[in-house]
């Protein structure tokens, strides 16, 4: 009896079932067509891009370190913020280079005194020299007089040996004499070179004092301060802060050794190279997805290849006016690198994946819906450049693709750019 029981009310469920779902196909049958959004499919010439990952960097970066030892006593400049070339950026304690030079000009100036009392020593011993020149000649007369006098015997032997012993003793003052000049022009060039040495330490103490103000080699933006007000600095005590030029921006990215390759085939002498390069603009599309306002030029590639990771270094130069971009930033730098003649193009959002298969749904003349995978190639903008699968003129849903089936009728509308934004 209860087994009756059950198998009648097994019936009764399975005949309330169908009813329903009858009723409710009989409903969706009779309903409106699905309202979708399409976009026919276009066809046109447009630029392929290739993109890649950049890190920016300033067009100079000076690393500013001390020249001499002391300690700092003033930063002259507000950390982020232009500075020209020449600004003083910190003062070193001048006193004990101040010390220095003046002593370096005190040695300078006694070396030039001894200059002095050296050229009188030789103006003495060359008067020396005219005095004794004079005696030598003096006592020669005496020779030369007593000489026949003494073979007339009309002086004694004694007198002409005298006069003989006064005319070489006369004789010898004149080469002492001599010799003293020539000791006295030796003491000048001795003094002179004093006076060279003393004047290079005297510069060299000037530039020592210089350096005590560390200045702004060239116009830029200096960084944090890596020492304070009160620290030692010395040459090795490594860089204190760094100015860099940031307008124009330099931007490295790194391109494979085979998209390399395939540009210098197509180019293969460096005169065309440079050529197409100067005609090519750069693209900076930043972190936050917006494209820096003003276009890049291409500035040089690395002399060579990196063997760790197969690519070649490249450098592209942005303006930045306002030095809004940093040193440090990434990025991404697009380049237009060929044209595609006759490209197919969908919108990106008309596409769908499926188990790593892409796919459309086509709307039909008949406004029924047909899935047609498709095979895909660049990303130009918003759209897909599709290889395979679809061709110019047909519709594609943009708005309802989840909602739609193979086969279902709909009511296509053209798709409202507006429902883009949102």
């Amino acid at each position: 009896m209860s087994n009756s029981i059950l198998v009648l009310f097994a019936g009764v469920l399975l005949l309330a079932d169908a009813g329903c779902s009858s009723k409710s196909n009989g409903a969706t049958g009779s309903g409106a067509p699905l309202e979708v959004q399409v976009v026919a499919v276009s066809q046109r010439d447009v630029p392929i891009y290739q993109e890649w990952i950049g890190t920016l960097d300033g067009f100079v970066n000076a690393d500013i370190k001390a020249e001499v030892s002391g300690y700092l006593v003033e930063q002259t400049y507000k950390e982020g913020t232009f500075v020209p070339k020449g600004q003083m950026l910190f003062q070193i304690d001048a006193r004990p280079f101040q010390a220095t030079l003046g002593q370096m000009q005190g040695q300078l100036a006694q070396a030039k005194g001894q200059l002095e009392q050296a050229r009188a020593q030789v103006a003495q011993a060359e008067a020396q020299v005219v005095i004794a020149e004079a005696n030598q000649r003096r006592t020669q007369l005496d020779v030369d007089r007593y000489t026949p006098l003494a073979e007339q015997q009309a002086v004694t032997q004694q007198d002409l040996d005298n006069a003989t012993q006064n005319n070489m003793a006369a004789k010898a003052q004149v080469v002492g004499a001599r010799a003293q000049v020539e000791t006295a022009r030796a003491q000048i060039v001795a003094t002179n070179a004093a006076i060279e040495a003393a004047a290079a330490a005297v510069e060299t103490a000037r530039i020592n004092l210089g350096f005590t103000r560390i200045t702004a080699p060239i116009d830029g933006i200096p960084g944090i301060a890596q020492l304070q007000v009160g620290s030692l600095v010395s040459p090795a005590s490594g860089v204190i802060t760094t100015v860099s030029t940031l307008d124009p921006i330099k931007v490295y990215f790194t391109v494979s050794e085979q998209e390399y390759l395939e540009f210098a085939r197509r180019f293969p002498t460096a005169e065309l190279r440079q050529a197409d390069l100067r005609n090519r603009d750069l693209e900076l599309i930043l972190a936050d997805g917006i494209s820096h306002p003003h276009k890049g030029r291409f500035y040089f590639a690395d002399r060579q290849v990196d063997v760790r990771t197969g690519a070649i270094r490249i450098a592209g130069l942005f303006p930045n006016p306002g030095n809004s971009l940093r040193p440090g930033q990434y990025g991404r730098v697009r380049l237009s690198t060929t044209t595609q003649k006759g490209a197919i193009l969908i919108p990106q959002r008309a596409v769908s994946e499926l188990q790593g298969i892409h796919q459309v749904a086509i709307v039909d003349p008949g406004n029924k819906v047909r899935i047609q995978p498709v095979k895909l190639g660049e990303t130009i903008g918003n759209q897909w450049i599709v290889r395979d699968g679809v061709t110019a003129g047909e519709r594609v849903v943009v708005e309802g693709v989840q909602k739609v089936r193979p086969g279902i009728q709909v009511n296509p509308k053209p798709f409202v750019a507006a429902a883009m934004a949102r």
